[in-house]
């Protein structure tokens, strides 16, 4: 017996997957051949992130030749990664050396240069490898909602777009192999440089890293440092003065520095009177300290000799940036913290950076050597009372809250979190003229933001951390954050508890189940959802209320649900409609016709669009009213009203073009081909599905290009091309496969078994349906028990 369900489509699944490299539908024309052609990824971002050379770098000819030599020599095994480690104490100048030699042979990397602090010793939280590649993917041009949730995905797309490229990959002061390990490309053609004081006997065993021990400068070495970064400024120093403050400063190259400054600083003192003045420094170190590690225990004077010649405002701006939550932060921050205007912060940030306390890796950004930020929160434990500090922390975390709430206001019209709290008469939050300048800022401090709800928890600040975590779901919608996102928002469900804030528990809540349900962890969702929905019940928040009712329905969606989403939807429309909050009840007119259109009721899904497409105009919501346009399509594509349904869908992609939007556009250009398939026109289908599947391939979303791959498998088998169909079924369904989605897979797998008579694909295809009891479902069933039984 013949199955002929062809209009039977995935609709709507927003798993972010890696893609991989597979053949994909390409027609060079509509009339002409149409073939399978070898799809490249297409990201073309050339990033160039190496930090600025050192200035006065001397010597370590030998390790630079040594570095250079090993860069050469390709690993036995072709598909391994070239990996060269550089060991050795604080200070010592790893990432000196690093960067130094990266400058000099960086056009030996045509493709481009990561680089990353793994801050695997800061005070803080070390990088974790899905935070870095998270970035690395983006600065490699991947879109944000095309980065997979899982790191072993995550770093199968980086191997994959590493792969045919020479880039050089620069990871700074590591501290485990298991911080390097999925950072690492697949093949030679790039190279991987690592700094750590660990010696990663594991990395270099394992994975056949080659290890340079970096040493302390010679003396020689250590001379010449200081009379190169001294020479504009002073005299003519004696040698046997010169190898004295060399002595002193542990021939680190780190202390040297800090030395050479304060030396350069001061040139009308001898050198002899501030090598005094370093030795009862020293002296007074020994003193208060046991025994322990002589090189730290000199960095660590040359810290104190160079912080006590500081001005106090500078000095007091530097111990105070150790209550920051990062070691990495900008001007207006430094000046929120200290509680000074931008032009003094820039003044004293300036006499820090000057005095090498600081580093500046770009304009208004600043940052710490972790030895200094370690020393710096030393310094404002001791020098600052308690309260003091508490209100230095309140009032960095404070100007966090209020900015970040101020970027939402830019970035995210309708989906932001009202906060209600009055900002500090001692905070001065920034302002934000427009979505992109907001943007940015969101994405430059988006590593601060999630410290800063951790600190605004550990210190107590419940009520700033669980508001955090609020006022950032609403960007983290749009950018699929995922690691940032459920971090913050399980902070902010513990916090808010902590609170005592039941509202702010169901925010939280929320948070973390939008989290969950855009990251396709429907379990941990639903859990979520129905605890903030038990909240807000128990509060009388109608609106909320409606809110979690509603999420609710989109997880019976994607679970084929279908009556509880139709009920969810239904309860949700009613209690904003009583609240006369007409967008969020046209939201639901949108999501209730999605589960009519599945339950095969597209008249009742049609009338209850035009409603919604509507309203969305008038309220000038076009991602919304494009969406509304999209299940229109569908539904007079059901109701056999072809004109029609090319009408709404072309209205829809309009609106993608015109946001230039490719989420969207992709998604919707597979209903394009469903449409044109309807009409007759398998050949103008083909190319739609075409357009769609390289998109997503690029977007990295694998469960929409499998739709669009089935669909190009349908256009086949309607132009008599069995076998070719029969090519993209079987990639369709080892990619839903994959992905455990049960009901796609079933879908495919029917198309497969109508094009090859493999009754094996119909049994797999039945045997998966018995998951679902909705009418399509059920109908579906029946055509291949009868078919299977007709065998």
């Amino acid at each position: 017996m013949p199955i002929d369900d062809r209009d039977d489509e995935a609709r709507h699944v927003n798993r972010l997957d890696a893609a991989s490299t597979g053949d994909i539908v390409q027609a060079r024309d509509v009339h002409g051949g149409v073939h399978i052609h070898r799809s490249e990824t297409a990201f073309a971002v050339t990033p160039s992130q190496l930090p600025g050379d050192v200035r006065g770098f001397v010597n370590r000819h030998t390790e630079l030749a040594i570095l250079t030599s090993a860069a050469g020599v390709q690993p036995d095994d072709p598909h391994a990664a070239a990996v060269t480690v550089i060991t050795g104490t604080a200070g010592v100048g790893k990432t000196s050396l690093a960067l130094h030699w990266a400058h000099r042979v960086r056009d030996r990397f045509p493709d481009g240069q990561l680089y990353v602090n793994l801050r695997g010793y800061d005070p803080g939280e070390p990088a974790v490898p899905d935070e870095v590649l998270d970035r690395f993917l983006r600065d490699l041009g991947v879109p944000a909602t095309a980065i997979p949730v899982r790191l072993d995905e995550r770093a199968s797309l980086y191997r994959s777009l590493l792969a045919a490229r020479h880039m050089l990959v620069v990871l700074d002061n590591a501290a485990t192999a298991g911080q390097i390990r999925p950072l690492l490309p697949g093949t030679a053609s790039s190279l991987v440089l690592v700094t750590s004081r660990s010696r990663l006997s594991g990395l270099v065993a394992r994975d056949g890293a080659y290890r340079l021990g970096l040493d302390i400068l010679l003396e020689e070495d250590a001379v010449a440092l200081l009379g190169t970064l001294t020479a504009r400024y002073r005299g003519q120093d004696q040698r046997h003065e010169l190898v004295e403050l060399a002595q002193l400063c542990a021939r680190l190259p780190l202390a040297l520095r800090i030395a050479a400054e304060r030396a350069a600083s001061r040139p009308m003192m001898r050198l002899d009177e501030l090598i005094a003045d370093l030795r009862d420094e020293s002296g007074l170190w020994d003193a208060l300290t046991a025994e322990g590690d002589a090189d730290a225990d000199a960095v660590r004077t040359v810290f104190a000799w160079s912080y006590r010649a500081l001005p106090e405002p500078a000095a007091r701006l530097f111990r105070l940036l150790g209550l920051h939550p990062g070691n990495e932060f900008g001007l207006p921050a430094a000046a929120a913290l200290a509680g000074i205007s931008v032009a003094q912060a820039r003044q004293q940030l300036d006499v820090l950076v000057g005095a090498h306390l600081l580093e500046q890796p770009a304009p208004g950004r600043y940052e710490f050597h972790d030895l200094l930020r370690a020393y710096a929160v030393d310094q404002v434990h001791h020098l600052e009372t308690l309260d003091a500090q508490a209100e230095v922390r309140q009032r960095i975390l404070n100007w966090y809250l209020h900015t970040v709430d101020a970027a939402s206001t830019r970035i995210t019209v309708f989906d932001r979190y009202e906060l209600t709290q009055a900002i500090p008469t001692d905070v001065a939050p920034l302002a934000f003229d427009n979505h992109e300048t907001a943007l940015r800022w969101y994405q430059t401090e988006s590593r601060n933001l999630v410290l800063a709800t951790r600190a605004a928890a550990e210190a107590g600040l419940h009520s700033i951390a669980w508001r955090l975590a609020a006022v950032l779901r609403g960007i983290y919608i749009h950018q699929n954050a995922f690691d940032d996102w459920l971090a913050t928002s399980t902070i902010g469900v513990d916090s808010a508890e902590q609170d005592g804030d039941h509202a702010g528990q169901a925010e939280a809540l929320e948070s973390l189940g939008r989290a969950y349900f855009q990251s396709r962890r429907l379990d941990e969702a639903e859990t979520s959802h129905r605890g903030a929905l038990a909240i807000r019940q128990s509060l009388g928040d109608r609106f909320g209320e409606a809110v979690s009712l509603n999420t609710l329905g989109l997880i019976g969606l994607r679970r084929r649900r279908l009556d509880d989403a139709r009920t969810f939807f239904e309860q949700a429309g009613a209690i904003f409609r009583d609240l006369g909050d007409r967008r969020w009840e046209a939201l639901m007119r949108s999501n209730l016709a999605e589960a009519l259109c599945e339950v095969q009721q597209p008249q009742a899904a049609a009338d209850t669009l035009i409603e919604a497409v509507a309203v969305f105009r008038e309220l000038g919501d076009r991602a919304s009213e494009g969406n509304a346009l999209f299940h229109l399509s569908w539904a007079q594509r059901e109701l056999g009203d072809h004109a029609a349904a090319r009408a709404y869908i072309d209205q829809a992609l309009r609106i993608a073009e015109d946001k230039e939007n490719q989420v969207w556009q992709a998604h919707w250009l597979v209903e394009l081909g469903t449409v044109q398939r309807a009409a007759g026109q398998p050949a103008d289908a083909l190319v739609s599905y075409q357009r769609a599947a390289v998109i997503q391939r690029q977007l990295g979303d694998r469960s929409r290009e499998a739709f669009a791959q089935d669909g190009a498998g349908q256009a086949y088998e309607e132009m008599g091309r069995a076998d070719d169909a029969a090519d993209f079924y079987r990639t369709a369904a080892a990619t839903h496969r994959d992905l455990n989605d049960r009901w796609n897979l079933a879908q495919t797998l029917h198309h497969l078994g109508r094009a090859t008579g493999d009754t094996g694909a119909w049994q797999q295809a039945r045997d998966l349906l018995g998951d679902f009891d909705d009418p399509r479902a059920t109908a579906l069933r029946r055509l291949l028990t009868e078919a299977l039984r007709d065998r």
